[in-house]
């Protein structure tokens, strides 16, 4: 567990994704939930050692399974964008494993087949504030990753939790994404909150070198996919591309295959569905 600025805090170790968690004197704002129960309840009984106060809301920084899996063992109100809310109301109520092959790290974890989604109860299209004391939190819409890509902004602490938008060394999920916006999106990362710690939701703390290593990726992927579609390639062909973007990035051997099946499923996915759509069959 790490203490970011006075009474925000991280936790990294948890298989799944960077959980965050922000003190107030009148409640707790938790961002994103651990997968499994057993870290739910201890990353819970962390945060109430360090003072945190029973009034709390989970957001969910979008609609993927390894960060939404465990709401239900948060046990208390969620926030999510309206576009996230969607996306939980067109699936089963039971998770039964879709997309099994997505390069998820829920994937790794049979007994989160069976989890009932915990929906969200309240939602926004663009902003909203909470004022549980001096501070003001904000939890903002921001495209690019996902359908409902949510940030949790301290402007008092100039700390931003911005989910997905960067990953450290591993594949972006693409499923879903719309790269063009991403790169925006971190344009106005870098611009507007040069000053902040920016926190990754699968990572921790990152600085400006990361958010450009991020920026040149995602442009490197656009390129690889023009290039397929000047030559009207089958979306087969975007497995082509995936030993040149592993290369570029640093992580241990046995992610490997896990890794090239996340390009593998999401680059098949978004060629399909933003130049072949009726063959995309994605979620």
């Amino acid at each position: 567990m790490e203490q970011i600025e006075h009474g925000i805090f991280i936790e990294n170790s948890y298989p799944g994704v960077t959980v965050g968690a922000i003190l107030l004197p009148m409640g707790t704002i938790m961002i994103d939930a651990p997968l499994r129960p057993e870290d739910a309840r201890m990353w819970l009984n962390l945060l109430y050692n360090f003072g945190a106060k029973t009034n709390r809301v989970l957001v969910n920084l979008d609609a993927h399974p390894d960060r939404t899996l465990g709401a239900r063992s948060m046990d208390c109100t969620i926030i999510a964008h309206q576009k996230t809310a969607q996306v939980f109301r067109s699936r089963p109520s039971i998770f039964k494993g879709q997309n099994a092959e997505s390069g998820s790290i829920w994937e790794t974890y049979d007994d989160v087949v069976g989890t009932r989604w915990a929906l969200p109860d309240i939602t926004f299209t663009h902003q909203i504030s909470i004022h549980w004391g001096e501070q003001e939190v904000l939890i903002e819409y921001r495209a690019g990753p996902a359908p409902g890509g949510t940030w949790v902004v301290v402007p008092s602490a100039k700390v931003v939790f911005v989910g997905d938008v960067i990953l450290l060394n591993q594949p972006p999920f693409l499923t879903n994404a719309d790269i063009p916006a991403w790169i925006e999106t971190l344009n106005i990362l870098m611009s507007s909150f040069r000053e902040y710690k920016v926190i990754s939701g699968r990572g921790g703390q990152i600085g400006l070198e990361e958010i450009k290593i991020q920026q040149r990726h995602l442009k490197n992927i656009l390129r690889g996919l023009d290039r397929l579609v000047k030559r009207n390639a089958p979306p087969a062909d975007v497995e082509n591309l995936i030993p040149n973007l592993l290369s570029d990035l640093s992580f241990p051997q046995e992610y490997h295959d896990q890794y090239y099946q996340r390009y593998r499923h999401g680059l098949f996915q978004y060629y399909a569905r933003r130049y072949r759509p009726s063959e995309s069959s994605g979620e």
